[in-house]
């Protein structure tokens, strides 16, 4: 009955998207676009107080005709124009959702980016292409971290409107910190991210840091520290404070979802003095 279920699952959402979809030998779904095809892989977020996975990043693979692999970036640029543009972006965000949550059985949050470009063609409506997937494969929005490129903190406006209108549909949102953006975050009031991204590298510079993580917590969002490649900026991460933490240190990208904790996680959080995050942050 499940496997039946899936099957119709499957090509409902195939009626309703502009690209082939097909299974792969190992049941993971790939789709294509111009002469790529396109897969899922994903990468996985720790809770760093529970030291659990809360959820999981999704990225873009693609394989050319040759053996040559594209960078997300790579498979974006082939979409010179807007239309191009949204129907890919809205073909990666429904292979992700599909490997994450009907393939994989993925359990926590799916963390999924949208092109800064999107953002600026498309004026209103933000995600409610993604929510009809999302409806057919038996998904909440609430399932979904919306993650908001750093380019559109620059426009405070834009920010304001695309947060609003994803937050509208019920996802959760994300937003990447710059130092351009600091006193700007606080005046989201209401809209507030519900996590802020934040760079392990930055973190170890940074001298605000604290002020920003005060401020996140306060105002009810998590602090994401990424991009983790060191045992060092890990353990930096967990003494600072930050609720979730994700990078290579911990775990690759790959065609798979973690469930297990990693022991690295567990080291780092001994190293760091067993340091106990924001308990009034409460996600997942």
């Amino acid at each position: 009955m499940k496997a039946t279920n899936t099957r119709y699952e499957f090509e409902q959402v195939q009626v309703v998207t502009d690209h082939l979809l097909q299974r792969a030998e190992d049941g993971w779904v790939v789709g294509y676009f111009l002469n790529n095809q396109l897969s899922s892989v994903f990468q996985p977020v720790f809770d760093a107080s529970e030291r659990r996975v809360a959820g999981h990043s999704a990225y873009i693979r693609s394989k050319p005709d040759r053996d040559a692999v594209l960078s997300p970036w790579g498979v974006f640029a082939l979409a010179s124009e807007d239309a191009l543009l949204v129907s890919v972006d809205r073909l990666c965000r429904t292979l992700h959702a599909i490997n994450y949550f009907k393939v994989a059985s993925g359990q926590g949050s799916l963390f999924v980016s949208v092109q800064p470009r999107l953002l600026e063609s498309v004026k209103d409506d933000h995600g409610l292409a993604f929510e009809n997937i999302l409806n057919l494969i038996g998904i909440g929005t609430s399932r979904v971290v919306i993650e908001i490129p750093s380019e559109v903190n620059r426009d405070l406006r834009l920010l304001r409107r695309v947060i609003g209108n994803y937050r509208s549909r019920g996802y959760r949102i994300a937003v990447n910190h710059s130092s351009a953006n600091d006193g700007d975050m606080a005046e989201l009031g209401s809209l507030y991210p519900d996590v802020v991204r934040l760079n392990a590298s930055t973190l170890l510079q940074h001298d605000g840091t604290d002020t920003l993580l005060h401020t996140a917590h306060r105002l009810g969002a998590a602090i994401l520290v990424r991009d983790i490649e060191t045992r060092q900026q890990a353990i930096a991460a967990v003494r600072s404070g930050a609720d979730l933490l994700q990078g290579r240190f911990l775990g690759k990208p790959a065609r798979t979802v973690e469930v297990d904790e990693p022991g690295a996680v567990a080291n780092v959080h001994q190293s760091a003095g067993g340091r106990s995050m924001n308990p009034d942050i409460n996600f997942g």
